[in-house]
């Protein structure tokens, strides 16, 4: 996707986070994230959106800290959230595209980088949001999810401070069937390495595959949605391998 579609859907997932949280009210669950509630679901979000902007707009070259979450509730903190997002997409809006500043994951250039993690920092959690609404939750597109998919298989999970690892090699396949995206993640002692491919990928066996649609294979990946959202095929325990230790810090 262009920098310019990831910025103007972060502007979109923004307000649909607002509105479906304004919705819930402050103090609903949140099913997805066991343990919050719509207003730590607020703190958190705004805060990664202001400590975003502040790479973009200070020009910070190394690891700065984030400002911390604020001491806000109910419309106060829902208009804190709203005013740090219209700011990080700003921000962005206005950036040079020769921004320089630090990123923590590969990407052809720190514009690039921060607008595409925003938009998916922010569409897994209005999908919280929307999840604490207990209804149907705003669509995501196949080439948007596909993305997503991406960013987490290739970008979050090469570091090594992924969790996700085994004594035993293990490789587990992603097919996105509305897609032409196939990623094949050999799982080891080291972290996970992710390849993408076009089709179905290679004829090789596999220990586990999980097909479906690209968005639900970027929530199930993402922990937002269970596995049984979509298909699997072979070992169980690879996919749970996957979801019980995935989690992004």
């Amino acid at each position: 996707m262009q920098i310019t579609e990831h910025i103007a859907s972060l502007s979109e997932e923004g307000r649909l986070l607002a509105a479906a949280a304004e919705q819930a009210g402050p103090g609903a669950s949140v099913p997805t994230c066991p343990g919050w509630q719509i207003r730590h679901l607020l703190r958190h979000t705004g805060m990664v959106h202001r400590w975003a902007a502040a790479f973009i707009t200070e020009g910070h070259t190394a690891y700065h800290p984030d400002g911390g979450e604020p001491d806000l509730d109910g419309a106060e903190l829902l208009a804190w959230f709203r005013e740090g997002h219209r700011h990080l997409v700003r921000s962005l809006e206005e950036a040079p595209a020769d921004l320089e500043c630090w990123t923590f994951l590969p990407a052809p250039s720190p514009l690039a980088f921060w607008s595409r993690r925003q938009l998916h920092e922010t569409t897994v959690h209005r999908v919280d949001a929307e999840s604490a609404l207990g209804g149907p939750l705003t669509p995501v597109s196949a080439d948007r999810a596909a993305d997503g998919i991406d960013e987490l298989l290739t970008g979050f999970h090469a570091r090594p401070k992924s969790r996700v690892r085994s004594d035993r090699p293990r490789t587990l396949r992603v097919r996105a069937v509305d897609t032409a995206a196939t990623w094949t993640v050999r799982i080891s002692e080291d972290p996970p390495q992710a390849v993408r491919t076009a089709g179905e990928g290679s004829a090789e066996d596999v220990d586990c595959e999980l097909s479906g649609t690209a968005e639900g294979l970027y929530l199930a990946l993402w922990n937002r949605l269970p596995l049984t959202a979509v298909t699997l095929r072979g070992n169980r325990a690879v996919a749970r391998l996957w979801t019980d230790n995935s989690a992004v810090t």
